[in-house]
């Protein structure tokens, strides 16, 4: 393993009849860089479409079977099938084919923990898909090769563990303070002033919402958008009952009506019709 003074990783696999998929939470020195790894392969060809609402995780997909066709925010075309590669932040949702005959490794990066291992502007992987080669050169394409050759998902993973972990010994860590900034957002629950933590910092908003295109894709404001969007869809998931008017209140929206129109930017349906997909 990467770190061999961590604890066994925790991992989960699962298998239907349609697909096999191993899920697994990454050691200790990847804490803050990477939140799991997944294998998943599809096992009978049929065509799938899901839609993804936006989040802050930044996915890495080396693929070994077919490619998916993703849109942004639309249904996919025939000219946007994507095999191996990186997708920044999207403040929307995402709109995936599948055909059957995918198989592939994802790490979903923290938008922090992939400005460190790519080591460029997340602004150039944000709102698209980058191909692999593009963002980690012939390192990418060689270690695709080599997780190729591997027949075990945990095989796969371990290696795959092991090369980021390589990779971040080299790279700068993220700058301090978007990082602290980051958390102010995410501790408030999206409901922080985007003025308040440019104040904190000692710059103006303008300098605050580059520095989080650099660092992080999207700025500041985009960012709080998404961490509330996630915090009142996990509260209406585990409420009993549900009264959107009062939620949208606890939560930092301005009534009901502005929470229905964000769940529909950031997830393309409703609150109540995303509630049911998710449980």
């Amino acid at each position: 393993m990467a770190n061999s003074q961590a604890p066994t990783n925790a991992s989960a696999d699962h298998s239907t009849g349609q697909f096999e998929m191993v899920r697994r939470t990454p050691s200790r020195s990847l804490a803050g860089v990477v939140t799991d790894l997944v294998g998943f392969r599809e096992l009978v060809p049929a065509y799938v479409r899901q839609s993804e609402a936006a989040s802050l995780t930044v996915p890495l997909v080396i693929s070994f079977g077919e490619p998916f066709a993703i849109g942004l925010s639309r249904a996919p075309g025939d000219n946007d099938r994507y095999a191996s590669f990186a997708s920044g932040l999207h403040a929307g949702p995402v709109v995936i084919d599948s055909f059957g005959r995918s198989c592939c490794v994802q790490v979903n990066f923290t938008p922090l923990g992939a400005r460190r291992f790519f080591g460029i502007p997340m602004h150039e992987l944000a709102d698209r898909m980058v191909t692999l080669d593009e963002v980690l050169g012939p390192d990418g394409n060689a270690l695709r090769e080599r997780l190729g050759q591997e027949t075990g998902w945990h095989r796969r993973l371990d290696l795959v563990e092991s090369y980021i972990v390589e990779r971040l010994a080299i790279t700068a860590s993220p700058a301090a303070e978007i990082a602290w900034a980051m958390a102010k957002i995410t501790s408030s629950g999206g409901r922080i002033r985007i003025a308040a933590i440019a104040s904190e910092i000692g710059c103006s908003r303008k300098h605050l919402a580059a520095r989080f295109a650099d660092q992080v894709g999207i700025g500041p404001k985009a960012v709080a958008r998404i961490v509330r969007f996630d915090r009142t869809a996990r509260l209406a998931r585990n409420a009993d009952e549900i009264d959107w008017a009062d939620l949208a209140v606890e939560c930092g929206y301005a009534d009901q009506a502005h929470l229905v129109r964000e769940f529909r930017e950031l997830s393309g349906t409703t609150p109540t019709a995303l509630l049911q997909k998710l449980n």
